[in-house]
């Protein structure tokens, strides 16, 4: 049975959350979602990782990013003696078990000041 967690591309607010599907057991972490992610640098991104995945130190754990790809991007968190990630293969409820990037906040040095007054 195929991967079957869903999330919408193109929220109408943003950024949104994005399903994980890789993250690497290296001193500054680097996540692969299976979509374009739309984060900015310096997008402070929780994780929600099921234990399913494994790697569930990472669970809640709350970093800036540092985008790399329209699909990737690393955090400051050193997963090098984490559990590794992985996706469940089998039979539900396996395989609708998603770990997710959920957009908290951003650093402050990302926000720009309005351009332009809208009243």
């Amino acid at each position: 049975m195929a991967y079957q967690c869903f999330a919408i591309q193109n929220p109408v607010y943003g950024p949104a959350m994005r399903i994980i599907s890789a993250i690497t057991n290296s001193a500054n972490a680097q996540v692969t979602t299976t979509f374009a992610h739309g984060y900015p640098n310096g997008t402070v991104v929780r994780f929600d990782i099921p234990p399913a995945l494994g790697m569930v130190q990472i669970n809640q754990m709350t970093s800036p990013i540092v985008v790399t790809s329209t699909t990737t991007f690393t955090v400051n968190i050193d997963t090098t003696t984490f559990a590794p990630f992985s996706i469940p293969v089998g039979t539900p409820p396996q395989v609708n078990i998603c770990g997710l990037s959920v957009a908290i906040g951003s650093a402050n040095g990302t926000l720009a000041p309005a351009e332009v007054n809208q009243l």
